[in-house]
């Protein structure tokens, strides 16, 4: 499904969901509140009539008094009243009146005259001085029936001695809450329209703005040269600047830097073994010793050009973010070799390097392994103390083998630690103020990557940093914790 279509899909689904919601909570509430304001209007007018009937209850003429001709005469009214675009022609108020008892004797429509509603709750309360007021369906089957009742007491000195109620049907007032429902539904329609435009018009545009972003990645993957397209969306225009700069790195000469130096941070060691090599072959030596330098040199000049093939590679893989083959790897041999070619290093500043633990074989390139394993271990030693100790754990943790190196100098600086795996990024070494290139952790992270592991470093909780190199077991090997 097209991003477009995902977008416009998920507006109409919240603004239809919103809408809905709204819409029905609101018509839900209409005539509940057009209901309530009606029974506002009979408890005034109930009060009124009240008053008026009182004399006539008292005097025993309340059927034939002057108030029962008023509301004859009520009746007999013709109107016919526009209401917001509704013509009202009849008057629908019936008039009860009910004695002390609750015994009724008067009704406006000549229904109920005699019948006991002492039991209804609009007399019961009324007769009581509380509020009386019920809504009560004439045909229990039809929920549109139902009828209004709202009751006064009628008072003769300070004494409850009736209750007079007004009732009106729910059906007068059907056409007013029908009209607003309409009214409503109609305006929810043409808001969710327009909230369904708008939502087509900034789906377009932005779905627009990534086509055109796609379209010019298509074209810089196949080598067209082509200017960045502009957008008015801000987080798209940035996208388009980092892809623009991503372009930048890749087709220009700061990806190539990277490599000319990581290529120069490889082949210092072998060079600077070539170098004193060279020098001590044109001495005065025995036989022996000078085919052994002469072999050093051969066997160095020879990892030069391995490393320079497996960066070549390496950069290669960093686009495929996957290796080409596999093979089963011993760490624990891999290790011990590495320790070896730099035994050296380590017999020049009196380190003791020991190795505890075990580990099971895994799955990967052996020399960028080797490489990765180097470049920490050589990290280790330029950090460490005059005499100070490295101490490298082996072990194995569910499908990853854990190689854990300890030495004893000063840690990574606060300052530091966010940066350590950036290309070119170093820090001093403590004995000479001197920084490497900044490229060895840096390849560490990717051959980590590469074989399916990760690289932690930090700070030991005494003195010197740790560093923890995870790689994926091989397939075949099991695992153990």
């Amino acid at each position: 499904m097209k991003i477009s279509t995902q977008i416009a899909l998920s507006y109409f689904l919240i603004v239809g969901l919103a809408s809905y919601f709204f819409l029905s909570v609101f018509v839900e509430d209409i005539k509940p509140g057009v209901t309530q304001s009606v029974e506002e209007t009979l408890v005034d007018t109930a009060n009124i009539l009240a008053e008026l009937a009182a004399p006539d209850l008292v005097s025993g003429k309340i059927g034939d008094g002057a108030f029962a001709k008023a509301v004859r005469a009520y009746g007999a009214r013709s109107v016919d009243a526009p209401i917001s675009g509704l013509h009202k022609t009849s008057l629908d108020y019936r008039v009860l009146v009910t004695d002390a008892r609750g015994i009724v004797v008067y009704d406006s429509a000549g229904e109920d005259l005699g019948a006991d509603f002492s039991r209804w709750n609009d007399v019961y309360l009324s007769l009581r001085g509380r509020y009386g007021a019920r809504s009560t369906a004439t045909d229990p089957k039809d929920r549109h029936s139902a009828v209004m009742h709202v009751a006064a007491p009628i008072l003769d000195q300070g004494q409850i001695v009736g209750v007079l109620t007004v009732a009106k049907a729910d059906a007068t007032i059907a056409p007013f809450i029908d009209r607003a429902e309409t009214h409503v539904r109609i305006q929810g329609a043409l808001l969710l329209t327009a909230a369904a435009g708008i939502g087509l018009f900034f789906a377009w545009r932005l779905t627009r703005s990534i086509n055109r972003l796609r379209r010019y990645a298509r074209l810089v993957s196949s080598d067209s040269h082509v200017a960045l397209p502009r957008t008015m969306n801000r987080e798209i225009a940035e996208l388009g600047v980092a892809l623009e700069g991503m372009r930048e790195r890749l087709d220009g000469k700061l990806y190539v830097e990277q490599y000319v130096h990581a290529l120069a941070h490889e082949i210092k060691s072998p060079v600077a073994a070539i170098k004193a090599a060279g020098e001590l072959i044109g001495e005065d030596l025995p036989a022996p010793d000078r085919a052994r330098f002469s072999r050093t040199i051969q066997d160095e000049a020879e990892r030069i050009g391995v490393i320079v093939e497996r960066l070549l590679e390496l950069a290669r893989l960093e686009h495929l973010q996957a290796l080409q083959s596999h093979v089963a790897i011993d760490l624990e041999a891999l290790l011990q070799k590495v320790l070896a070619d730099l035994g050296h290093r380590q017999a020049g500043k009196r380190l003791v390097a020991t190795v505890a633990g075990s580990i099971l074989p895994i799955e990967g390139e052996p020399f960028l392994i080797e490489e990765a394993l180097r470049n920490l271990i050589e990290n280790a030693i330029d950090f460490s103390p005059e005499g100070g100790a490295i101490a490298i754990t082996l072990s194995n943790l569910g499908p990853f083998a854990v190689i854990r190196i300890d030495d004893e100098g000063p840690g990574i600086p606060d300052y530091a630690k966010a940066r350590i795996f950036e290309r070119f990024y170093s820090l001093p070494r403590p004995d000479t103020g001197k920084k490497s290139t900044g490229l060895g952790l840096s390849l560490v992270n990717e051959v980590a990557k590469l074989h399916g592991g990760s690289i932690r470093i930090g700070n030991r909780a005494g003195a010197g940093a740790s560093a923890e190199l995870r790689l994926r077991h091989h397939p075949d090997s099991g695992s153990s914790s």
